[in-house]
């Protein structure tokens, strides 16, 4: 167990002693419902004495411990100190139906709510948001912890046109290197490392075995690719991350493809010469889903969507990427401005200069 995850154990203990019962609407005037998930719902409320807009986060007790409470609380409180991560807000309290806390209100909404489909947002839009979930995710990587739900859903908008986002919703969230069972379900967001659950399930119900798999980052750097891909395209690149779906075997097969192409061009590795034909490598075409994505956005999407999880790349990757283009079009309209600069530089050394071009015209001219 990581220090800080002990930490997060021992701040539980301590507010489970101070837990108190209250009736909501003699401190909260509620206003609207802001979500509603698989957890609860979160209520949009103002504080009666303090004028205060914050959300309400209502766990059944039916169906929600008193620990998996307590630890998302703390761990909203205590450690989601980066500025695009959700805070709690030092209140909680229970009733006779629910555990609740107050976390800051996103009053513009989630991500999913901007992400325009089969168009998604604007391509600064994008680099904003991956920017700031890269330092958030990095952030709780510091820590020893992963996210483990990444999607448009838990990305809340704290400002307008996504210049300030916050990641949420840490009902998921374990420590690096926890042993957890294998779940698969119908999402491009879950990892191909999972697969074997999906084909294993009716074995294991016959054989009555268990099968684990340890909790690492690479889990979130998956989910931020999907979610990069998300925002430049509107669209999933794929329905779901197996050998089944043709979407994802062709991401797959390209990926392996650049591969090797990479390996040959880096000095013929262990390749003979009957491999490559007058040092040329056959060009490897992408996948269709991806031919509006530019170079530069290409070779962020294999970092993080490495097949391999030992060889996927952490969000501090994306930081790497900003700036260029990130559009096919946009790249395309970079290089000619290029080549026009490019152009227009060769004439000017070539002819002596515009003025000095005209000053030679009007000579002639005389």
């Amino acid at each position: 167990m990581t220090d800080h995850m002990q930490e997060l154990d021992e701040l539980c203990y301590l507010t489970a002693q101070s837990m108190t019962s209250m009736v909501t609407s003699e401190h909260f005037k509620v206003v609207k419902k802001l979500g509603e998930g698989s957890y609860g719902k979160v209520m949009l409320a103002v504080h009666k004495r303090r004028g205060t807009p914050m959300a309400l986060k209502f766990f059944p007790r039916r169906s929600t411990t008193l620990l998996a409470f307590l630890r998302e609380y703390n761990l909203s409180l205590s450690f989601c100190t980066h500025p695009s991560l959700t805070r709690a807000l030092g209140i909680f309290f229970s009733t006779p139906s629910h555990y609740i806390f107050a976390q800051q209100a996103a009053l513009y909404g989630d991500l999913y709510d901007v992400i325009v489909s089969e168009v998604g947002v604007t391509e600064e839009q994008a680099q904003c948001v991956m920017s700031q979930l890269s330092g958030a995710v990095s952030h709780l990587h510091s820590l020893g912890f992963v996210h483990r739900d990444i999607k448009p859903e838990n990305v809340f908008l704290y400002g307008r046109s996504c210049r300030w986002v916050k990641l949420g919703d840490f009902g998921l969230v374990r420590a690096r290197g926890a042993q957890v069972r294998p779940v698969w379900y119908n999402s491009p967001f879950c990892v191909p490392e999972v697969e074997q659950a999906k084909h294993r399930k009716k074995e294991e119900e016959e054989e009555e075995e268990e099968t684990w798999m340890s909790v690492e980052p690479s889990l979130d750097s998956w989910a931020l690719g999907i979610l990069a891909y998300c925002l430049l395209t509107g669209c999933f690149p794929w329905e779901e991350s197996t050998s089944d779906d043709p979407g994802y075997c062709r991401f797959r097969d390209w990926y392996n493809c650049m591969k090797e192409k990479e390996e040959r061009e880096a000095g013929q590795n262990g390749w003979s010469h009957a491999n490559i034909e007058d040092g040329r490598v056959e060009e490897v075409p992408v996948p269709s889903q991806f031919e509006t994505l530019s170079s530069l956005a290409l070779t962020l999407l294999r970092k993080l969507l490495n097949p391999l999880p030992w060889l996927r790349a952490g969000p501090e990757e994306v930081l790497s990427y900003l700036g260029g283009p990130w559009l096919l079009e946009t790249e395309r309209a970079e290089l000619k401005k290029e080549k026009e600069a490019r152009e227009e530089a060769r004439k000017i050394r070539e002819g002596g200069g515009v003025e000095e071009n005209r000053e030679r015209e009007g000579t002639r001219e005389r």
